[in-house]
């Protein structure tokens, strides 16, 4: 499930919920100002998948082990743009 394949589209796979968390990062980001984010998107439709809070804890685990994001002071930051 972290990639997409003919059976997962690339929103349900952890990769693209890699993506839609990077895009939602911003200066002062916290894991509970993303989660609360991604449900928010998820009922107003903008975001299709529904994921459980594990894959959002592993999904940023993802994002730090390939160095897309850092804890820094409490937060998020994205190192990459």
């Amino acid at each position: 499930m972290i990639i997409p394949n003919k059976h997962i589209k690339f929103s349900e796979s952890l990769l693209g919920f890699g993506a839609y968390i990077l895009k939602k990062i911003s200066s002062e980001s916290t894991v509970d100002f993303l989660w609360n984010e991604y449900q928010k998107d998820l009922s107003e439709d903008k975001y299709k998948s529904k994921h459980n809070f594990d894959n959002f804890l592993i999904t940023l685990v993802f994002l730090n082990s390939i160095g897309a994001i850092e804890e820094r002071n409490g937060g998020i930051v994205r190192c990459i743009s």
